[in-house]
């Protein structure tokens, strides 16, 4: 695999599999330069997205892709920093005139909490409908004046159903030893899912993308588990998240805040342990919570992990060619 510099414009390619980090901040802060949490994976010239971050719109532009390219979307948890460019990524490619998407793309998210506030109507079904409704106006306009399809039939949304094994024992503070589980396939992809540790956020999911090039495996926000061993085992890309502990503990943040990073991130040795046990070749650190050098993100990981290691930077492109899978896709 190589990474190539955002600053240096390419073509998509024809063929093949890559993964594009458009945006590589972690939390609904700004500290820094870069966008929020996005991934791209790009098979054949269709690409998919993982999680909607702050500056997705123009990080995908910028890369290349453009929404009629666009198969299918994957939110790893619903943490605002994850979603809150859903609708301006879609607003901004939609249609024929900005070469938008024109046929429908499923959105796939975490379903609703079950022991979440009492009442509340979460999951992602529930919130692209309501983001959609918000921007009715906007949606209306455009269909009758630009001639447009309507927007609300092209993106939809669905929530991923746990296996009946896992469905009634986990939760936000339990997520259970599991095997990973298909959420969605077409000719070009195998995309899989598994529960992870974010307490108190459930579900949260990480992903693996299969194509007949090889696969990556994306973290979503998450403690150290087992589960995300097993969702990498013989991944060919790991893009993994992580936290810098020490820069949270020397601010004045609030014990809550601190004991939040804690159990539910992935320190920079924990990564390392995460891709030495599945034994991944490459890790790519991606999601970064607090301010740390890349020697230092490096350092971190390096002392559980003797493979590859990259601090992604917004834009930086993965090329992948790994194993092809057992049977044709």
């Amino acid at each position: 695999m190589r990474a190539h510099d955002m600053n240096k414009p390419l073509p998509e390619p024809a063929a093949g599999m890559s993964v594009i980090t458009l945006g590589t901040a972690a939390g609904p802060a700004i500290r820094g330069p870069h966008p929020g949490m996005a991934t791209a994976v790009v098979v054949d010239g269709s690409f998919y997205l993982v999680d909607f971050g702050l500056g997705i719109t123009r990080a995908a532009n910028s890369a290349g892709l453009r929404g009629e390219n666009l198969r299918a979307c994957f939110i790893t948890h619903l943490h605002s920093d994850h979603v809150a460019e859903l609708p301006g990524y879609f607003l901004w490619n939609w249609g024929r005139p900005v070469n938008g998407i024109t046929t429908p793309a499923t959105v796939f998210g975490p379903g609703t909490d079950p022991q979440g506030i009492p009442g509340e109507n979460g999951g992602t079904a529930a919130m692209v409908e309501h983001l959609l409704e918000a921007f009715s106006y906007d949606i209306n306009i455009r269909v009758h004046d630009e001639g447009r399809p309507d927007l609300r039939e092209l993106v939809l949304a669905a929530d991923i159903e746990l296996p009946a094994a896992v469905a009634g024992t986990a939760h936000g503070n339990h997520t259970p030893a599991m095997e990973p589980f298909l959420v969605y396939e077409d000719e070009l992809v195998r995309v899989s899912a598994i529960l992870v540790e974010h307490p108190p956020v459930f579900p949260a999911f990480g992903f693996r993308i299969e194509s007949r090039y090889g696969s990556v495996v994306i973290s979503g926000d998450t403690t150290e588990c087992a589960n995300m061993v097993a969702l990498a085992t013989g991944a060919d890309l790991l893009i993994h998240e992580a936290v810098n502990l020490d820069y949270f503990a020397a601010l004045d943040m609030a014990p809550e805040f601190l004991n939040h990073q804690r159990i539910s991130h992935t320190t920079a040795p924990g990564v390392g342990r995460v891709a030495a046990q599945a034994g991944v070749p490459h890790v790519v650190l991606s999601h970064l919570a607090g301010l740390a050098s890349d020697d230092e993100w490096t350092a971190g990981v390096r002392t559980g992990f003797d493979g590859r290691i990259t601090v992604a930077a917004p834009g930086n492109r993965f090329d992948v060619a790994g194993a092809a899978l057992a049977e044709a896709l």
